[in-house]
């Protein structure tokens, strides 16, 4: 079941684990000062775009400036790429036909910094970072306002996902029905978490704003448990499922919709 979070969870392989008299009194132990650098706040990575193309894929996003980005698979194979005086990276993935996920994590002064949440890349352009509990956050070219993508878990609980122009306020249908409602954010994304949990079988959904409705019908299949690696792909009806592990070993479904 999914557990509401407002931190999100990521980690992708174990291998990313994580004076004298005379001058100023040292900080508290409990409170180390503020231009400490080994103990200053360093912004994890980001990704903000994800671009297919005929050479493959561009990943581009942004991290402290003059840090390390570190992409990795589950397997523990890694690229990296430097972070420029502007803050932004890139990196040029080779095209594939499968689907594929990476933690991204950062050194900067000498820390590894992990990113939140996972990031898929699929065929066709689809991308979006994978949160653990929480709806995915879609990375390739969309149209806006659209209905992005469908999370879900065993249990049939659900958090759709989508765009809207900033702060629009978006009513949810959930076959005919009247769900729930919320307000997209500054970025333009909203996500609503399902109330109640959804039996098995395809549901209509419709997210509905001033001026415009998306619709979409979802098929909600329990996962089944991964045999082979952390992530099992498949195109549906409509949509690209992903099942993937999550970090409490439980398995969630993402719907990365047409």
């Amino acid at each position: 079941m999914f557990v509401p979070a407002t931190v999100l969870v990521a980690a992708l392989t174990a291998a990313l684990a994580l004076n004298a008299c005379g001058r100023k009194p040292a900080a508290p132990a409990d409170k180390p000062a503020a231009n400490d650098p080994q103990t200053a706040y360093a912004a994890p990575p980001a990704v903000h775009e994800v671009r297919s193309g005929p050479a493959g894929v561009t990943v581009a996003g942004t991290a402290p400036a003059g840090a390390q980005v570190r992409l990795a698979t589950p397997e523990g194979q890694a690229v990296f790429a430097p972070v420029d005086a502007q803050g932004r990276f890139r990196f040029d993935l080779p095209p594939t036909n499968e689907a594929r996920i990476f933690g991204l994590s950062e050194k900067v002064q000498g820390r590894q910094v992990q990113a939140q949440g996972y990031l898929a890349v699929g065929p066709q352009g689809r991308a979006a970072v994978l949160r653990a509990g929480a709806g995915a956050a879609r990375l390739d070219p969309r149209p806006a306002p659209s209905l992005s993508a469908v999370d879900f878990d065993r249990d049939g609980s659900v958090v759709v996902s989508g765009a809207a122009p900033a702060g629009a306020l978006i009513f949810l249908r959930l076959d005919g029905r009247q769900a729930a409602q919320v307000r997209a954010d500054a970025q333009g994304r909203w996500t609503i978490a399902l109330p109640q949990p959804l039996s098995k079988g395809v549901h209509a959904i419709e997210a509905a704003g001033d001026s415009f409705t998306n619709t979409a019908q979802v098929a909600i299949d329990p996962p089944a448990p991964l045999a082979q690696g952390p992530l099992r792909s498949q195109f549906t009806s409509g949509a690209l499922r992903l099942d993937w592990l999550t970090p409490g070993g439980g398995v969630q479904s993402t719907l990365l919709l047409d």
